[in-house]
């Protein structure tokens, strides 16, 4: 069963989907289809939600409706794992959901306050009412559960510590259908992207030897806090996998992966979805790397095109001494695909070199310009200005989206906006 609908591929569409170093095409058959065909042939599929457990017991997965009948109440029960045609009635003193319960009675409070809804939804009786308070507690039910998968499936794809949470207070926007997680830049057709590292240092402190940046003619980048120490546009030289140094060493900063709880959510502005941190971050650290499709500027070009049409800014020139490629996080890329501009921001870009040294192909690290709260935000600059001259061993002109863009209205709200995004 589980090579018939793999967990990417549960979306109904028709398009090809790469997923693990694999082809496969999306089953067209229905996530409540599949469940009952789990049923017949007692299969268990933990992408459906079935296991062994849940062929032999009843688990509520969600309540979608509500009722009084001789002064009892009833909640309409959606089973963890059976097909909605499975739905039953159940009395309110059977269920000892109280979490589920109480989201339902929130769900209703929410629906009751907005307004807007009820406007848009013309609702003039009870009658009325029920028939729209249903559609909306399915639907945001239905999306749940969707959000819940994605974020199971995002934790289980990325490398590095920081847990990834996912929520949607606004709208019934699911998550994306063609975006595929990725921790690492991932070569188009015709690129090869040299990983190996050639030479190490042999430091005993590194810290206090300079090791690799002195070697490439730069500053150490850190402190003894991992705290970074340089200005905007100044390269950054971490010691690699050739170096004699250990994990620990003060020299390995982004390569150990986003440390902080991060979360995806939707903007209630129109902006689409965000990154907000969950954590306390300090001023100068180290929070996420961007990564993406590694392209030609060529085909940057093509492809800017095609994003301009309709309206979205994913390309990120790697113009550190010269314009030859982009990185592409539209299709491919990790959270930094969900960060949103700000002309007054809160992350900085560097350009970030490890194993490999090539200056065609910096890695992009996002390091905090300032303290950032729990709940805060996570935005960066589109445009990204530097500082200093382009040198290899000094310093570059900080990257930024490509320049083949059309204009696009910036919603950052900040007081310094100034009215694009690029």
């Amino acid at each position: 069963m589980q090579r018939l609908c793999p967990p990417p591929c549960l979306n109904g569409k028709s398009k090809m989907a790469e997923t693990r170093g694999t082809w496969c095409v999306p089953c067209l058959a229905s996530f409540e289809i599949l469940q009952e065909l789990c049923r017949e042939e007692k299969l268990t599929c933990p992408a459906l939600g079935i296991n062994k457990k849940d062929l032999q017991e009843y688990e509520v997965e969600y309540l979608c409706g509500h009722k009084e009948k001789k002064g009892k109440e009833y909640y309409l029960v959606k089973w963890k794992g059976w097909p909605e045609s499975t739905n039953t009635w159940e009395p309110r003193k059977n269920l000892r959901c109280v979490g589920l319960v109480k989201q339902f009675q929130d769900d209703q409070s929410k629906f009751l306050k907005n307004v807007k809804m009820a406007k848009k939804l013309k609702v003039n009786n009870c009658k009325d009412y029920k028939s729209a308070f249903a559609e909306y507690v399915l639907k945001k039910s239905k999306q749940r559960l969707a959000l819940k998968r994605w974020e199971d499936e995002l934790n289980r794809k990325k490398n590095h510590r920081g847990k990834i949470l996912v929520e949607n207070e606004v709208d019934f926007e699911p998550p994306p259908l063609d975006f595929h997680y990725i921790n690492q830049y991932k070569p188009s057709h015709g690129i090869s992207l040299n990983r190996d590292a050639l030479v190490g240092c042999e430091c005993l402190n590194c810290l206090e030897d300079k090791c690799c940046p002195e070697e490439a003619g730069a500053q150490f980048a850190y402190d003894d806090q991992h705290q970074l120490k340089i200005a905007p546009g100044k390269p950054i030289f971490e010691c690699n996998s050739c170096c004699s140094c250990n994990s620990q060493c003060p020299n390995r900063v982004v390569q150990k992966g986003t440390l902080y709880d991060l979360c995806i959510f939707r903007t209630c502005n129109g902006r689409g979805w965000g990154i907000k941190t969950l954590q306390k971050i300090k001023r100068n650290s180290f929070v996420m790397e961007y990564v993406g499709e590694v392209i030609t500027s060529e085909e940057a070009e093509r492809r800017g095109r095609f994003y301009d049409s309709k309206g979205i800014t994913y390309l990120f020139d790697l113009d550190y001494v010269e314009d030859e490629f982009t990185v592409d996080a539209a299709r491919f890329g990790n959270i930094s695909h969900f960060v949103n501009h700000s002309c007054d921001p809160n992350l900085q870009v560097y350009n970030v070199f490890i194993d490999s040294l090539d200056t065609r192909l910096p890695r992009i690290a996002l390091f905090s310009t300032r303290a950032i709260k729990a709940g805060e935000e996570l935005t960066f600059d589109y445009q990204m200005k530097g500082s200093g001259d382009i040198s290899i061993t000094e310093s570059s002109d900080a990257n930024g989206p490509t320049k083949k863009q059309r204009r696009m209205e910036c919603k950052c709200g900040s007081v310094s906006c100034r009215g694009f995004m690029n």
